[in-house]
């Protein structure tokens, strides 16, 4: 079997571990969970650090268990949160479980026929079972108030003096009961977590010795940074999800593409699967030519292809190409109206009913009355500028302002009026 923990060291994802982990993992196949809070349809990149240590111990001959916290989704966990999360109700939460299970899929190997094919459980399963009163008498009796009070989650949330609910200060033992059914009836015997989880991580591995006398271990990542100091997985249009519908493939694409030097060289031992030898070689490439930007590139390529498909990252690098000019009319086209809508997200839009298209005679006709103004102010100011090579209309520039038009609608009801350089506008034929 390959070293989990030598594999974690070298790509920068190892923070925390309890001591003979590394011996445990020497022994033959082992088991561990991690847990997702099912507070969302779609998991975002920040839980991709979590899937990819996952997926790294199931490549690494281990058997992985991806729990979805359907229970612990009720009350929301306080680690390091200024404030209570809004509660979510059993639908909402199995909606969301299910589409996290349609996510977590295109990483890790749940097929059949192997011993370590990975698993997803869900936590509402079991605590469902319990009453309150079993589960403070059976459960609670194990862990003290003064151990669960030590923990820094909980500490620094009643310094910061917003209080803590009796609700959130649950969770870490509900947690941890998680990780006493899995080591009891899955013979689960590691929790991996981010660093934030350490306190919760180690409640279970108390409980496990307590009621069942047994060993557990316990592992968690860091917690991924910028180099500038803001937030990882937030743009300015909020949260980067693996969901198509919440951020398109191409978006996807470009928040890699976009990422710094400094973060890159991070990146790509985090997100991708690409061995030692092959990320050393490509960072030397990108120190001899920086502005190629050769190591945002591969990370684009690699996690886009991963997360959505070989077909979307292809078609984000199209759409990327056609946004800086190096395209042709024939690579507009080939858009789907979900990335071509995508590239051109925040361009201004011009409506015109088919009656009113149809009745167009000419280009010059088009940016007259028909679109009221809102592409040029006026007719002349179109002409001169069509004359002057300054306009095109799905990459194909004009020279003639009483050509007639006869450009194709992309996807069936859009034309791209490109003005100047950078000015482009969106006309849509309803």
């Amino acid at each position: 079997m390959n070293s989990f923990i030598e594999e974690l060291r070298w790509r920068g994802m190892l923070q925390d571990m309890t001591p003979e982990i590394e011996e445990h993992l020497t022994k033959g196949m082992a088991s561990a969970y991690l847990g997702f809070d099912p507070t969302a349809d779609s998991l975002h990149i920040g839980h991709l650090v979590g899937v990819m240590t996952l997926l790294h111990f199931q490549r690494a001959g281990h058997k992985p268990f991806a729990l979805v916290g359907g229970a612990t989704g009720m009350i929301g966990d306080p680690s390091f949160k200024s404030a209570e999360r809004n509660l979510l109700d059993k639908a909402t939460l199995d909606q969301n479980v299910t589409c996290i299970q349609n996510q977590l899929s295109k990483f890790l190997d749940f097929s059949g026929g192997t011993p370590n094919k990975a698993e997803l459980v869900n936590n509402y399963d079991w605590m469902s079972q319990f009453s309150f009163l079993d589960f403070i008498r059976d459960i609670g009796k194990h862990i003290t108030v003064n151990y669960m009070m030590s923990k820094d989650s909980v500490k620094r949330r009643l310094e910061d003096g917003n209080g803590l609910s009796f609700t959130e200060f649950s969770y870490q033992l509900i947690q941890g009961y998680d990780f006493y059914h899995l080591w009891k009836n899955q013979n689960c015997t590691i929790q991996l977590g981010g660093s934030d989880q350490w306190g919760n991580i180690v409640t279970g591995t108390e409980l496990i010795r307590r009621m069942g006398g047994g060993s557990a271990y316990a592992l968690t990542v860091p917690l991924i940074t910028k180099a500038d100091g803001t937030k990882f997985g937030k743009t300015e249009s909020g949260s980067v999800w693996l969901d198509p519908e919440k951020t398109s493939p191409y978006a996807f694409y470009q928040f890699w593409l976009n990422v710094s030097d400094e973060d890159a060289s991070k990146y790509i031992r985090i997100f991708t699967v690409l061995d030692r030898a092959t990320i050393e070689g490509l960072e030397a490439e990108h120190a001899q030519a920086p502005h190629l930007r050769i190591l945002q590139k591969e990370i684009a390529k690699q996690v886009t292809s991963m997360v959505h498909s070989v077909e979307d990252y292809e078609m984000a690098v199209k759409a990327s190409e056609i946004l800086f000019g190096k395209s042709s009319t024939e690579d507009l086209a080939s858009l789907d109206e979900r990335t071509f809508l995508a590239v051109f997200d925040g361009v201004p839009q011009v409506q015109l009913s088919a009656q009113e298209f149809d009745s167009i005679e000419n280009v010059l006709d088009l940016f007259g009355e028909k679109t009221q103004s809102q592409i040029f102010p006026s007719k002349g100011e179109a002409r001169k500028m069509i004359q002057g090579g300054g306009v095109s209309i799905n990459k194909e520039k004009l020279a003639d302002p009483n050509a007639p038009l006869s450009f194709n609608l992309l996807q069936g009801k859009y034309l791209l009026i490109q003005k100047g350089k950078k000015n482009y506008f969106i006309l849509e034929v309803k």
